[in-house]
This record gives structure tokens, C-alpha cells and sequence, in this order.
């Protein structure tokens, strides 16, 4: 290669393509203006009811918040690692990572309605008063993302084992991934805004 044609090559544009489809983005861009409406209504909630707000966190179970946060965490990471794992054609293993992040999903899911019910033996219900209406609103949508996100992982397993994905095409994968790490990065806002802050 001669030398002009290295000093051409060295100021050709660089591509970066964003991970996922224009589709996830546009759905993770949807549910993030979701969860920042209700994060709005909590805190126009807890301006105009300071007393309600300060103490209501201190009924809730924090050590089940708690071990849902480090859950959630903790699956995140499991789920970087399966995708690192199918970048290096290494499919099996990818399988075993998502199914890992599953069982994390499960788990998010079996603690918080057993948090449910402990709520409601302590008489915290969504008419208890304005703090804890929100609480169940905010915190059941959550759910509600972690469980259609567990089933999304599921179909992806199958589309692994079925030979569907494959180390050069896996977008299904990608979009998945990030669509856990938001359903992730609004559980860690959750948490310290019901749970933490007075």
C-alpha cells in the first residue's frame, strides 16, 4: 500500500452503529417517558405531602427492596455476559448466562409479591394514603416490565437454541439486553426515591 493511500485511509470516517434496532429505542424512549411521568407525579405528590412522604418508606420492607436492587444488578451483569459470550460464538454459554438473568428475573418477581402480601398484613393498601398509592402504581408497573423482560429472555434462549441467533446475526439479543438494562436503571431510581429518600 503506498503512502498516500495510508494517509487516505487515515481520514476515513469512522462508523459507530448504536447497538439494537431504531424499533427498541424507540420503545425503551417510550417507557422511560413513562417511568419519568410517574417520577413527576411522586415528587408533585410528595411536595404537597411532606409529613406522608417522610414517613411513609419507614413501613415499607427495605431489606426486600433491597435484595431486589442487588437482583436486578446482579442480572444486568449476567445478561452483558451472555452477549459478550455470543460475540465469541460461544452459544452455549450465552444460554447459560440468560437463563442465569431469568432466575434473577423470577426471583425480582417471587420477593416483590411476597412484599406485596407482608404490605397488606401490615395494612399498607393504594387507599392507605397518597405515598403508598403511588408506591403500588410505581412499583407494580415495574413488575409488570420485569416479567414481560424475563418472558423476552426466555424467547430469546429459544432463539438461540434453535439456531436463529448466531454470533454475526443476534440483533433479538441486543435489543433484549437493552431493554433489561432500562427496565434496570429504573428500578435503581425507584428504589432510593421509595424506599431511601425521607
Amino acid at each position: 500500500m503506498t503512502a498516500i493511500a495510508q494517509q487516505q485511509l487515515h481520514f476515513l470516517p469512522i462508523t459507530r452503529k448504536i447497538p439494537g434496532s431504531f424499533a427498541i429505542w424507540a420503545a425503551i424512549l417510550a417507557e422511560m417517558t413513562e417511568f419519568a411521568v410517574m417520577f413527576m407525579v411522586y415528587f408533585l405528590a410528595k411536595v404537597h405531602n411532606p409529613v406522608l412522604f417522610y414517613e411513609g418508606p419507614t413501613r415499607l420492607n427495605t431489606t426486600a427492596g433491597t435484595a431486589n436492587t442487588l437482583i436486578m444488578l446482579t442480572s444486568s451483569f449476567f445478561v452483558v455476559r451472555a452477549v459478550m459470550a455470543m460475540r465469541e460464538n460461544q452459544r452455549q454459554i450465552c444460554v447459560r448466562w440468560l437463563w442465569a438473568a431469568v432466575s434473577c428475573g423470577v426471583l425480582y418477581l417471587v420477593i416483590k409479591y411476597f412484599e406485596y402480601q407482608w404490605n397488606t398484613a401490615q395494612g399498607l393498601h393504594t387507599e392507605t394514603n397518597i405515598f403508598y398509592g403511588v408506591y403500588y402504581y410505581v412499583t407494580f408497573n415495574h413488575f409488570l416490565h420485569v416479567g414481560w423482560g424475563t418472558a423476552a429472555i426466555v424467547w430469546v434462549i429459544y432463539q438461540i437454541n434453535t439456531g436463529i441467533y448466531t454470533k454475526d446475526e443476534h440483533e433479538g439479543l441486543i435489543n433484549i439486553a437493552l431493554y433489561w438494562h432500562m427496565i434496570d436503571l429504573a428500578w435503581i431510581t425507584i428504589f432510593p426515591l421509595l424506599y431511601v429518600i425521607r
